[in-house]
C-alpha cells in the first residue's frame, strides 16, 4: 500500500510540473520560460525537478505527450459511437481533432513558436512514434468498419491506417511551417488552403473515397491564418 501511496504521489509531483509548464507555455511563450520559472510556479527545488526531467525538452515532451494522449481520448464517443459509419467516424476525428485544438488556441500557438526548431527534433520524432502507437489503431478500427460497408477501397485496414497517420503528422508540420510563413506574408491564405487541401486530397486518395470526402474547413483555416 505504501509503494502505491508513494507512486501516486510522485505522479502528482510530476503533473504539477507539466501543469505549470502548459500554463506558462501559453502566457509566457516556452522560449521565454525558464526552469525557475517552473520551480516558482511549482514551489519547488531545482533538484525535485530533475528528479523527473532531465531537461526543459523532456518537459516539453511531457506536455506534447499529455495533448496528445488528450486529443485522441476526446475521439473514444466518436469511435465508439454504433450509429455511426466508418466514414463519419473518419470525418469526426479529423472535425474533432480540429475543433479540440482550436478550444486550446493559446496553448497550440505557443508550442507552434518553437515546433521547428532543431533543439526540438527528437520530441517531433517521439510524437510521431506516438502517433503510431496510439491513433493508428482508431484509425485501424474506423477503417476496417468503412472496409465492410463498402465506403474504403482498401486492402489492409492497419496498413492503410500507419499511411494516414503519416500523412497527418506531415501535414501537421506543414500546418506549423505555414503558420509562421502567414506571420511574415511569406504565403497567401489561398496558398495555405491549396497545400492543405493537397493533403486532404491525399488521404481520399489512400483510402479510396469520393473527392470531397475529407476536405479541409476554410473557415477553420481563416481562423488560424486570417
Amino acid at each position: 500500500m505504501s509503494r502505491s501511496v508513494n507512486l501516486a504521489e510522485q505522479t502528482l509531483r510530476r503533473d504539477a510540473f507539466i501543469d505549470v509548464a502548459q500554463r506558462l507555455i501559453q502566457t509566457k511563450a516556452y522560449e521565454q520560460m525558464s526552469i525557475q520559472d517552473i520551480l516558482d510556479g511549482v514551489g519547488s527545488s531545482r533538484g525535485a525537478f530533475y528528479h523527473y526531467f532531465e531537461s526543459k525538452q523532456q518537459l516539453l515532451e511531457a506536455v506534447v505527450t499529455r495533448i496528445g494522449d488528450a486529443a485522441i481520448a476526446s475521439l473514444d464517443s466518436t469511435v465508439n459511437d454504433p450509429s455511426l459509419s466508418g466514414l463519419m467516424k473518419l470525418q469526426h476525428v479529423f472535425s474533432g481533432i480540429a475543433d479540440w485544438k482550436a478550444e486550446r488556441r493559446d496553448l497550440m500557438l505557443g508550442i507552434a513558436e518553437i515546433w521547428l526548431s532543431d533543439d526540438n527534433a527528437l520530441v517531433r520524432e517521439k510524437l510521431r512514434q506516438r502517433m503510431v502507437q496510439d491513433l493508428a489503431p482508431v484509425l485501424g478500427s474506423i477503417i476496417a468498419q468503412g472496409k465492410r460497408e463498402g465506403a474504403f477501397a482498401v486492402r489492409a485496414p492497419d496498413d492503410a491506417a500507419l499511411v494516414l497517420v503519416s500523412l497527418m503528422y506531415a501535414a501537421n508540420l506543414l500546418a506549423t511551417e505555414l503558420f509562421i510563413a502567414r506571420r511574415s506574408n511569406l504565403v497567401t491564405l489561398e496558398e495555405v488552403e491549396r497545400l492543405l487541401g493537397a493533403y486532404a486530397e491525399a488521404y481520399e486518395r489512400v483510402l479510396g473515397i469520393r473527392e470531397g470526402s475529407l476536405r479541409i474547413d476554410g473557415e477553420l483555416i481563416r481562423c488560424w491564418y486570417q
